[in-house]
């Protein structure tokens, strides 16, 4: 990401963000002449106490001068929760831009996670690598899911396939919300490695090609590691109830391990074994 699509990317986030508050959530009058939701640039500029001014040059992308005493003043004024402010400062601060990704960096599955895959037969399980590229996965994923084994290696990808794929889009109940969760965790990586140009041809060719990415991705939800119930209606299996648990993996290679865990009291776990040992 250069800096001019860096600065871009902090003025479409501060703006999404400021027109999330409500004043009264601050203690500010709501006003009868508001033209549009949230707050206006005065009122954050307020909050946060620096100038107007300076903080319209931050809004509108300028290149202008942060530190991160002033970066926690904006981000107390915007409410923001803690993946939110790291968003924040990865945008504003151009060292981020250092961290980059090497594409000769081989992923290498752990002996360890693939236990883990093996271990976990009634949890289907995705790891994907910090691109969202789906690196592994166990039968139970192959059989909820698609069988990402018929699918070419450089197509793994999991953000495109939920957008790509009827069978993403077919199975989810509450295909927004699902998909939601991993362009939150997607957008986690995005302030991270702003040295990677990938992610703004990604983006770029999602956006053209899929108008729900487009609209999606401009609520510029944050979060390293979302929490979700998801209720699947499966071609065969029919109803199914799972806790999606998304899991930072430690090690050298940034690896997320995705787990579904059916969920307590329903027959989901019972349908998964029937599917698995039918096929």
């Amino acid at each position: 990401m250069n800096q001019e699509t860096r600065l871009q990317a902090l003025s479409e986030f501060l703006k999404t963000q400021r027109s999330k508050i409500n004043p009264q959530m601050v203690g500010l009058p709501v006003g009868n002449r508001r033209r549009t939701p949230g707050l206006r640039r005065e009122e954050v500029a307020g909050l946060a106490g620096v100038s107007t001014t300076w903080y319209t040059w931050l809004e509108q992308g300028r290149d202008i001068t942060v530190s991160n005493s002033v970066l926690d003043a904006i981000s107390d004024a915007l409410q923001l929760n803690k993946d939110e402010r790291n968003y924040l400062y990865a945008l504003a601060l151009p060292e981020a831009e250092k961290r980059s990704f090497s594409n000769e960096e081989e992923t290498v599955i752990s002996p360890a996670l693939t236990k883990i895959l093996n271990e976990l037969r009634n949890c289907p399980i995705i790891i994907s690598d910090r691109r969202c590229h789906i690196v592994g996965w166990n039968p139970a994923a192959a059989h909820v899911f698609l069988d990402f084994e018929q699918i070419p290696k450089e197509e793994r990808n999991l953000i495109h396939l939920l957008f790509s794929r009827k069978e993403f889009k077919s199975l989810a109940v509450n295909w927004e919300h699902f998909v939601k969760g991993f362009l939150a965790i997607f957008r986690t990586y995005y302030g991270q490695y702003m040295g990677d140009q990938w992610y703004t041809s990604f983006i770029y060719e999602m956006e053209q090609n899929y108008p729900e990415f487009h609209e999606l991705w401009n609520e510029s939800e944050v979060s390293s590691a979302p929490d979700v119930l998801i209720e699947f209606r499966h071609a065969k299996a029919g109803k199914m109830l799972f806790n999606l648990t998304s899991l930072q993996v430690q090690g050298n290679i940034d690896l997320r391990c995705s787990v579904y865990t059916p969920v307590e009291n329903t027959n989901t776990e019972s349908k998964l074994r029937k599917l698995m040992n039918n096929e």
